[in-house]
This record gives structure tokens, sequence and C-alpha cells, in this order.
């Protein structure tokens, strides 16, 4: 271009421009489109960008898992409260099957009274475990039956101990479990019932087993329910399913103790604010009806 601007400087000049600069006709081509071409070419335009997201994300390695479904869980309706007799079944599994791996530290013996135990049987369900307590009067530690201020025991004495347990893997604190996974009680149900077999060409290290919930497929806990693992104290067939849905319920309900209080006061709330609505509408109409009929007359001097 150089040796073309020293020979014809004006044309060289016109025509370097025409290439770095397109003529404003092509630029302003779309503006001069009818309705239907613009709609056709943001259509067309749409959906290239949805594909390449879509490609994108189908790719991704966060994305190679299975998405859990939404189940019909009793609680998912804008006023429908927990299955308390569920959360008391869940309990049950959770002491009977899950505590010997998982702890939950941010709950108390004291938060089952009026939820799914009463103040004796919370009371019979923390003397069942032995606390350190102390020191006593000689300085030294003691131990003590449980007592309603106790929080759940942990497995564990410390997080080396749990690794060293579980083959390097920590259990996880099932308190806010529910609420810390993406599908919460959707993903702990899926998983806890998603055990099989690896597919074809899927290698395993040992101590690993697959679940397709779990991120990358591959999962330290073994598979802990099963049917009729455990007995029901009232009588409920304690099928895997079973068993899966009360602990997520339980789970549910640990991660979020006022769920049904929330839910309470947003109906008061909602009522509440129903008969406000009314009271707001008479009396606007009580301050504008006056201003708003009013006519103005208008004199000619």
């Amino acid at each position: 271009m150089a040796t073309i601007c020293v020979r014809s400087p004006n044309r060289s000049l016109l025509r370097a421009f025409s290439v770095i600069h397109p003529p404003q006709a092509n630029i302003s081509s779309f503006k001069n489109f009818s309705k239907g071409k613009k709609a056709v070419a943001c259509a067309v335009a749409a959906g290239g960008v949805g594909v390449a997201v879509a490609l994108t994300t189908a790719v991704g390695a966060a994305e190679l898992l299975l998405h859990p479904p939404k189940y019909p869980w009793s609680h998912r309706g804008v006023f429908s409260s927990l299955d308390h007799a569920s959360i008391r079944r869940g309990y049950q599994v959770y002491k009977q099957v899950c505590s010997a791996c998982h702890s939950m530290e941010y709950l108390c013996y004291r938060n089952l009274i009026g939820v799914s135990h009463t103040e004796e049987e919370a009371k019979a369900e923390a003397a069942e475990v032995m606390v350190t307590d102390g020191p006593d009067e000689e300085g030294k530690m003691f131990q003590r039956p449980g007592k309603l201020s106790d929080r759940f025991p942990d497995p564990y004495p410390n997080p080396e101990a749990a690794r060293a347990a579980n083959e390097g893997a920590l259990p996880p604190d099932l308190s806010y479990i529910t609420l810390a996974r993406h599908g919460g009680e959707d993903y702990v149900f899926s998983l806890l019932t998603g055990y099989t077999d690896a597919p074809a060409g899927t290698n395993l290290r040992e101590g690993l087993y697959y679940n397709p919930y779990f991120p990358g497929g591959a999962i330290a806990m073994a598979q802990a329910l099963y049917n009729e693992i455990i007995e029901y104290e009232d009588g409920t067939p304690a099928t895997q399913s079973q068993l899966s849905k009360d602990v997520c319920t339980f789970l549910r309900w640990a991660g979020e103790p006022e769920h049904d209080t929330r839910k309470r006061l947003g109906l008061k709330a909602l009522f509440l604010f129903t008969l406000l609505l009314g009271t707001a509408y008479y009396f606007k109409r009580h301050k504008w009806t006056v201003i708003k009929s009013r006519q103005l007359a208008y004199r000619k001097r």
C-alpha cells in the first residue's frame, strides 16, 4: 500500500480508506431491512448464541454428572409443612446408620422437642450418649450422660481421625447438607438411591464406588441404605426409598428448623396485608374522590 500511495496519492488513499472503512451503505444495510427480515436475523443470531452456550456447557467438566429429578415432597407447597412423622423416622435412620460416619454439630437434643419427640423422649435420647465434661474439683475430665443442651456427638475426635478411618475422605457434616448442595433434598435422595455398577470403560480405583449423581461419578461413601436395614418404631415398611425419603426430610428440617414457622408467619402476613390493602383503597377513594370529581370553570374577561 505504501508503494501505491507514493505513485498516486489521491487514488491510493481513497482505495485504502475503502478497505479499512467499508462504505456507509454496507454498514447501515441492516437498518434498511424490513421488520420481518430483522426478526429473522435476530432469531438466527439468538439461536447461534444459544447453540454456542449449550455446546460450551455440555463439554464443561463441572457438568459431567446426572442432575437429580424434582421429587414431589410434601413440604414443597407454599403453605405446606414438613412431615413430622417422617422427621422422627429420619432421625432414627440418622441415629442408627448415618451417625457412624457423619456428624451434626449444629444440632442439639433440645431441638427435637415439639418437632419429633416429647421432652421426656428427648432427655432419654440424650442420656444414651456419654459426654466428656469437666474439669472436676480435682482438675480431671469425666464422662457423664448427655443432657438436652448437648449437641449430637461427633463420631470422630478430630478431622484427621475421620480421614484415617475413611481412606482419606472426610465425611461432611450433615447439619446443613440440604442447603449446601445444589438440588437440596432431591440431590441427597438421588445420591442415596443412585448407586449402580460403573459403565463400561470406567475405571474406579480401590475404595471408590460409582454414583452418577456425584460429581465425577466416583464417591468414597459406600451404599448405606438397603431394604429392611433397620426396623421403624411405628411399623412403617423400611424400604430403601422410604429410608432415604425420611432421612432427607429430617436433614431438610435440620438445615431449616424455622421452615414451618416461616410459612405460618407468611400466611398471617398475607392475610394482614390483604386487610390493609382494602383499608388503603378506601382511604384513597376518600381522599381523591373530591379532587378527581371537581370541575374547573374559566371566566372570560
